[in-house]
């Protein structure tokens, strides 16, 4: 009987990790998929006159609707804003934003400076 408990125990803990590891590989999923909104994004600045970046990026946010609509998949509740500051060297920053399970929020951002050629 006592083994029988024993044997419980170290399977509801392997369960236990199980389920967490599960948790863990979709929060990595989701972070690299982020992370290549903020480059489709940056990539997207990077093609823009340099004249034109501030006034076409700065303040813009796109939400599940237009992100799926550029052929991407949104995560939960993704928004994908950008932001520019400076004049004659542009710091760009992208943030993606999304809701993890257990709705937690999360966040990845991406700055570079860009300068006129």
């Amino acid at each position: 009987m006592i083994a029988a408990a024993i044997l419980i125990l170290v399977l509801s803990a392997l369960l236990v990790l199980y389920i967490n590891c599960m948790i863990l590989n979709e929060a990595s999923r989701n972070l690299s998929i982020a992370a290549s909104h903020a480059q489709y994004m940056m990539e997207e600045i990077k093609y823009t006159s340099f004249a034109n970046i501030a006034s076409t990026y700065n303040g813009v946010c796109i939400n599940s609707g237009s992100i799926e609509s550029r052929g991407l998949s949104a995560l939960t509740a993704e928004t994908i804003c950008s932001t520019v500051t400076g004049t004659s060297v542009l710091d760009v920053s992208v943030v993606v934003s999304w809701q993890d399970k257990g709705i937690r929020n999360r966040e990845f951002t991406l700055t570079t400076l860009i300068v006129e050629p």
